[in-house]
């Protein structure tokens, strides 16, 4: 067997500093708006959902057990998934033959990069995707070694099932990386009972998601035609996923994940996965999928560029000046702009941190949003049902409201419209929609106000619309199938 030199323990104190980093801000700001659907999902447990298979709810619903209220526990599993991603950039290095430096600025590099800090800091099917895709491409860099060795095949069946069950979106990496290796090899890691059994472990893991879809009509195929049409608040164009591309990990780390492509392409062993970026790149981009959708391929691109500068920097200390001042630039930057460090202040626009990640915006307000519904809804209609345009102010709604009183609150998007219409004798306040749309509806819409966070913070809820429905044009129960919103 081809002995890799021991990981030193660089890789592991870069990954436990950054997971203490993320801990140490977890606090800050308050819950997501997918967090506190992913809590919402935790509550009624299913085999899938329809815009995600069951793993993420699953992991809300075991820390909200442990304590409902606390956010920086809820995100224990997100900060864990980041970190396995940063170590696993590490054991790369190792793997392509990398020495200390190589391993170091591999970790280093992933740790800084502004994909990994937006992701580590809250719970997402997106952080689990790709601390399971890092774990696939260590294991397939495993299968490689010379000799060959099949039965890490077994392994990569169980983590790919697993994948499955928290985003079915894997399956186009996967298949990428399959077809990247028919065609350029070595083929004859196929040529293995373990692979026909690693399918199988894949399969049966991942069944039971599937067989949810089915028996439900795929929705999750309805949604991503959504998405790709621009549906989804992190939709972007085919000329902005570009672009991201250039940014996602940070400016400074480009030249360093570009010199790992080229690299990659170089060696025969490995040029499987240059070609596998190059695939995936180009279908996504026809896909108009979101731009972190190709995030999972750079911590390996980053690691092979750390390989590449490794015979560059060893023994010059201006070079290697250098490229740790652009990794602190980059990891200061990312903490400042991409993590909770500054004042909730800093969100007030014109802001900075906004203008580099919106998604920021989506984690503050909530607790005041739901005051401000309870009160209108407590001044308005006291017994009123709660229906809402989207899934994080039904979330919002239901985490929050039971010390005001408040209903389940109703939704038609995703799968709260899986979770039922509002009853059809009572009053219905309406979230976030506008009049005009609520009158298609409703006989008599009457606007309430809009929504005020009192923060002077805009988010995705800031001045939509509130309004009174006391007489829907028919049952809620009958309109229900043509008001759903999957996006």
């Amino acid at each position: 067997m081809n002995r890799r030199p021991h990981t030193g323990g660089e890789t592991y104190w870069i990954a436990g500093i950054f997971a203490v980093v993320l801990t140490a801000l977890s606090r800050r700001y308050g819950y997501h708006r997918d967090e506190l659907y992913f809590l919402a999902a935790g509550r009624r447990l299913d085999w899938g959902y329809p815009d995600q298979p069951p793993l993420v709810p699953l992991l809300a619903r075991a820390m909200s057990a442990i304590d409902p209220n606390s956010v920086m526990l809820l995100r224990v599993p997100a900060t864990a998934a980041a970190t396995v991603v940063v170590l696993c950039a590490g054991f790369y290095a190792r793997e392509l033959g990398g020495g200390r430096v190589a391993r170091a600025l591999a970790a280093g590099a992933v740790a800084s990069a502004g994909l990994l800090a937006v992701g580590g800091h809250m719970l997402s099917t997106a952080i689990v995707d790709l601390a399971v895709w890092s774990v696939l491409v260590l294991f397939v860099l495993r299968l490689l070694r010379t000799p060959f060795e099949p039965r890490w095949w077994l392994a990569i069946g169980v983590v790919a099932g697993i994948g499955v069950q928290n985003k079915a979106l894997i399956v186009v990496p996967l298949a990428a990386l399959a077809c990247a290796l028919l065609l350029l090899g070595p083929r004859e890691v196929f040529a293995t009972r373990y692979f026909p059994i690693a399918l199988g472990l894949a399969a049966v893991i991942s069944a039971p998601y599937v067989i949810w879809q089915a028996r439900n009509g795929w929705p999750q195929w309805a949604l991503s035609r959504a998405i790709a049409g621009g549906s989804s608040g992190s939709s972007n164009t085919r000329i902005e996923f570009v672009l991201l591309q250039l940014g996602m990990i940070g400016p400074l780390l480009v030249p360093l994940w570009m010199a790992g492509l080229w690299w990659l392409g170089r060696q025969s062993r490995y040029r499987v996965f240059a070609l596998t970026y190059a695939v995936l790149f180009l279908i996504y981009l026809i896909m108009v999928g979101k731009s972190y959708y190709l995030g999972g391929m750079y911590p390996l691109l980053l690691a092979a560029g750390a390989v590449a500068a490794e015979p560059w920097l060893t023994g010059h200390r201006i070079r290697t000046a250098a490229v740790v001042s652009a990794l602190v630039a980059s990891a200061v930057f990312s903490a400042l702009m991409l993590l909770p460090t500054l004042p909730m202040s800093a969100l007030r626009a014109p802001s900075a941190v906004l203008a580099i990640n919106k998604e920021t915006a989506e984690t503050v307000g909530w607790p005041q949003f739901t005051a401000q519904i309870a009160d209108v809804r407590a001044h308005s209609a006291p017994d009123a049902e709660i229906l809402t345009a989207n899934y994080g102010e039904a979330a919002a709604l239901e985490h929050f409201g039971a010390p005001y009183g408040l209903p389940t609150p109703h939704s038609v998007h995703n799968a709260y419209w899986w979770w039922g219409a509002p009853d059809d004798s009572r009053p219905v306040l309406v979230i976030g929609m506008p009049v005009d749309q609520v009158s298609r509806f409703c006989r008599d819409a009457k606007p309430l106000g809009r929504i005020d966070n009192g923060l002077g913070i805009h988010n995705l809820e800031q001045g939509r619309a509130l309004v009174l429905c006391r007489t829907p044009r028919r049952p809620w129960s009958e309109m229900w199938l043509a008001m759903r919103n999957l996006g």
